[in-house]
C-alpha cells in the first residue's frame, strides 16, 4: 500500500471487546522533521500502552517505510520495554522513526504530577533569565 501499513499487538477495537484499558499515544508524520525534509507527511504512528504501565500493548504505523520502523515496537514488545524505557533510547535525528522518540516522550509527560510539573515549570523559567 502507499503509504505503507504495519501492525502488531492489540487494536484498539481488540481492546474494547477484551475489556482491555489502554493508554493511547498518536503521532502524526507531519510532526516528523524527517517525514517534512522528504516531503513524506502522509499518515501516522499509534501505539497502545496497558492503562498506567506504559507496557506496550500494540502500534501502527501508516508510513512510508512503516514496515522498517515497526521493528523496534516488535522487539520492545517482545522482551517487555515500555514506553518509558523507548523514551530513554538515543534516535538518530533527523529521521522517520523518531515518530517512536515522540510517542515515548508523550507518555513521559504523563508522569508528570502536578506538584512536580509546577516545579519544572518554575525551574524552566528560571533558566531562562
Amino acid at each position: 500500500t502507499d503509504p505503507e501499513v504495519a501492525h502488531v499487538g492489540l487494536t484498539e477495537k481488540a481492546a474494547a471487546e477484551a475489556d482491555v484499558a489502554l493508554d493511547t499515544f498518536t503521532v502524526d508524520m507531519d510532526a516528523v522533521d524527517r517525514a517534512i525534509l522528504d516531503g513524506e507527511t502522509e499518515g501516522f504512528f499509534k501505539v497502545h500502552a496497558y492503562k498506567g504501565s506504559g507496557r506496550i500493548a500494540g502500534a501502527t504505523f501508516v508510513a512510508p517505510r512503516a514496515g522498517e520502523m515497526i521493528n523496534e515496537i516488535t522487539l520492545a514488545m517482545t522482551h517487555g520495554l515500555s514506553l518509558g524505557k523507548l523514551a530513554r533510547v538515543i534516535h538518530p535525528y533527523p529521521t522517520q522513526a523518531e515518530a517512536i522518540k515522540k510517542a515515548a516522550d508523550a507518555y513521559m509527560r504523563t508522569k508528570f504530577s502536578p506538584r512536580l510539573k509546577a516545579l519544572f515549570q518554575r525551574w524552566l523559567a528560571f533558566q531562562r533569565r
